[in-house]
């Protein structure tokens, strides 16, 4: 009797895997999860990923983490074919994120404002300084 050869698994390869079958680029799914594209580049790289993080990956692509865990060729067709039934608009290509861009824009738009208004009174307390310097 022959012993058959454990397949080993490297979830992050299965990501980036079930990612490109999705349609769903690296940016696209780094802003879902709130991080960078080179933070999803380096997540593909991992052999394992952290639970939280690989819950998080799988919601947002829509698949189980054990469809991540056990990705192999022949179950993507599986994965494919559930992940189209259960999409409203069938189609894997317009990928939905589960926020709203124009939200986004919004809030960088607010934080800009508030950074600038920071700068401004920290320029104001400047001159402050040096007119009380320029007095003495």
């Amino acid at each position: 009797m022959t012993d058959m050869p454990t397949r080993t698994i490297h979830e992050g390869r299965n990501v980036k895997r079930i990612r490109e079958i999705m349609g769903v680029k690296q940016d696209a799914l780094a802003i879902d999860l709130g991080i960078t594209q080179q933070a999803v580049s380096l997540l593909e790289q991992k052999e394992t990923i952290d639970a939280p993080v690989l819950e998080k990956i799988a919601k947002s692509l829509g698949v189980s983490v054990e469809a991540i865990k056990s990705y192999n060729e022949d179950a993507a067709i599986n994965i494919v074919a559930n992940t189209v039934t259960n999409h409203d608009n069938g189609s894997l290509f317009s990928y939905q994120p589960t926020f709203n861009p124009l939200d986004k824009i919004i809030e960088l738009y607010k934080e800009k404002e508030a950074m600038f208004e920071r700068m401004l009174q920290d320029k104001d307390a400047m001159v402050n300084e040096l007119k009380a310097l320029v007095k003495k």
